[in-house]
This record gives C-alpha cells, structure tokens and sequence, in this order.
C-alpha cells in the first residue's frame, strides 16, 4: 500500500514569476508564511523552512530535487529529527503554469508515512497556500496563519 498523498490546487492572480518567487524567496516567504525557505536552489542542496523570530528555528528541511524556474520545483521534506531516515521523508512537488497574468499552482505532498506529518500536512498546507494567494493578490498574507504559528511557538 503506498502513502497517502495530498494535493492542492490553488488559482492565483499573478504572473508565475511572482508565484514562483513567493516560494523560494526567504524575504517574501516570511510575509505570508511565518518562515523563510531558504537554500541556493540548486538541484541537491539542502534547503531549509525557518521560523521568523530570535530563535531561527529549523521546522521543516530537506533537499532540493528538481528545479525548473518557474514551473516546478521538488523537494525532499522532514522534520530537523528525522533526517536521513526515508520512513520519516516525504516529498512536494509544486507545479507552476502560466495562465496569462494569472497562475495555476498545484502542489502535491506525498510520501506521508508518519501520522504527525499527514496531520500537519493536510492542516496546514490549505491556511499556507490561503494565505499566499492573498499576500500576492493584496500584499497581506492572512492572520489566521500567524495566529497559528504563534500557537505552534507557545
């Protein structure tokens, strides 16, 4: 039996750089996300999911596997504990495709072995690609995920 998978389809009305730009760009990420991604995207490189704040906790990291600016990127995903074990990994997939001035951005998680994960991935990913369509669409990400990530530090 495999894994279950998630996937997220999400209408944005902004060209696919700018979408894809909200993805890899630690600056724009932590608007809307409460983290930086962070990494030198290239295909092999660890990246790595920051939280905003003094502490610069590491929540999420993995490894850089396809790269197609601006039109899909794959990577590897685990909590900081679980590196290096593949019972432990599962993987994203974003798709980016152009629709004129306007996106179509899909992203599929799947590889969802460990039931902690399947539980924050399948609450989290709705409230985080929410709030990137709104950042982009109004320059706000929403409150709803800072309130969340506030009650994840406490």
């Amino acid at each position: 039996m495999s894994a279950p998978e998630f996937v997220y389809t999400v209408y944005i009305a902004a060209p696919a750089e700018r979408v894809w730009n909200a993805l890899v760009d630690g600056d724009v990420t932590r608007r809307y996300w409460g983290h930086e991604n962070r990494s030198d995207w290239k295909p092999g490189s660890r990246w790595e999911h920051v939280r905003v704040g003094p502490d610069g906790v590491v929540d999420i990291a993995g490894k850089v596997i396809e790269i197609d600016p601006p039109h899909r990127l794959v990577t590897s995903w685990h909590s900081p504990d679980g590196e290096g074990d593949p019972a432990r990994t599962s993987h994203v997939t974003y798709e980016i495709t152009a629709m004129g001035e306007e996106s179509k951005l899909v992203v599929t998680h799947g590889d969802l072995n460990e039931e902690g994960m399947r539980a924050g991935v399948s609450a989290g990913w709705p409230l985080v690609l929410s709030s990137l369509k709104s950042f982009l669409e109004s320059g706000k990400g929403l409150a709803a995920l800072d309130r969340r990530i506030k009650e994840l530090s406490d």
